[in-house]
């Protein structure tokens, strides 16, 4: 078991960030860099640009996570809200919740009606309790609209082999890239590459579609997850190494590049996945805009929880496998 490894994604998993507030996950990243410059583009993107040559080739994850976006105070001290990203409205009834405000954090509830007073109330109605008696306290405990919520993190790792924690997605992706950066550094590259963690992803692939916009991608690498495991995935499964995700909702991937990756992952002892699933990740928004695009990715069970898990040992071999392709 990788200590150091559980936990750098247990610090990026456990730092809030929705859609659109991702500036404490980009700090976190800027923090790890290995003294490399980097930008910061004009929609939040931190980008790293390494090599030079004729050809060009984008590694993508995104910082931002499902949650609340804080849309007002009633009356008596309650918050409204709306969902950020795809998530099943169940997983709100009875939660607790981090509120982030800008001079802090603060705690809350979504508590439910119970069954002795009526059975059960509809997610449209659901409201964050921080204890508040009225609009004006809420207000004193430094709580407005444009705030955000995420559910509370917990973490288990799961018989020394996986790692369990909210936000994972794409936490993992986050720190695969820092990882990578490292690796391949002081390779001699003949290719232009561009590391790039992007922002609003869960809503639309806002900021890759920025990036690819402004820069000419021959080759993007997604790394994301893969929503696992159920009939539509088939026999993908945490543990059985990374997944090429060679089709899902928003696009389909290069097929000369998905039989180059096994190849040599193939020659270099790296177990893959091939896999289909629902979604989509930034590697459609470049293929959008004229690039091939494989999804390097992890499978990961329970995707959009607060159970969200993977295999430390497929993290592992995702790092490698991404650092192989980059180099070669």
């Amino acid at each position: 078991m990788n200590k150091v490894l559980i936990d750098e994604l247990i610090e990026f998993s456990l730092s809030a960030g929705i859609s659109g507030r991702e500036e404490k996950i980009r700090d976190l990243v800027i923090s790890r860099l290995p003294g490399v410059n980097y930008k910061v583009d004009n929609v939040g993107n931190l980008v790293v640009e390494l090599g030079e040559g004729n050809k060009s080739v984008a590694i993508m994850a995104h910082m931002d996570e499902i949650g609340l976006l804080i849309t007002g105070i009633t009356p008596d001290g309650c918050l409204t809200f709306r969902k950020v990203g795809g998530f099943d409205d169940r997983l709100l009834l009875g939660e607790h919740v981090n509120v982030v405000t800008d001079s802090g954090v603060v705690d809350g509830v979504i508590g439910i009606t119970p069954p002795h007073l009526g059975g059960i109330q509809s997610a449209e109605n659901l409201r964050i309790d921080v204890g508040a008696h009225n609009k004006e306290e809420a207000e004193e405990m430094g709580i407005k609209v444009f705030d955000f919520a995420v559910f509370k993190k917990h973490v288990s790792v799961l018989n020394n082999r996986y790692l369990s924690v909210r936000s994972l997605d794409d936490r993992f992706g986050c720190v695969a890239l820092i990882y990578v950066l490292k690796n391949i550094i002081k390779k001699s590259l003949k290719k232009k590459i561009y590391f790039v963690w992007t922002v609003q992803e869960e809503i639309g692939l806002k900021g890759a579609k920025a990036f690819v916009s402004r820069n000419r991608i021959d080759m993007c690498y997604a790394v994301d997850s893969f929503a696992c495991c159920s009939s539509l995935t088939g026999p993908v499964m945490c543990g059985k190494g990374p997944v090429l995700r060679v089709a899902d909702n928003s696009a389909i991937a290069s097929y000369d590049e998905v039989k180059k990756i096994l190849h040599l992952a193939n020659a270099n002892g790296v177990p893959v996945q091939i896999g289909v699933t629902g979604g989509g990740t930034d590697g459609s928004a470049a293929m959008e805009f004229g690039s091939k695009m494989v999804p390097v990715t992890l499978a990961v069970r329970y995707l959009h929880s607060q159970a969200e898990y993977i295999s430390l040992e497929d993290f592992e071999n995702l790092t490698k496998l991404l650092s192989i392709l980059l180099e070669k």
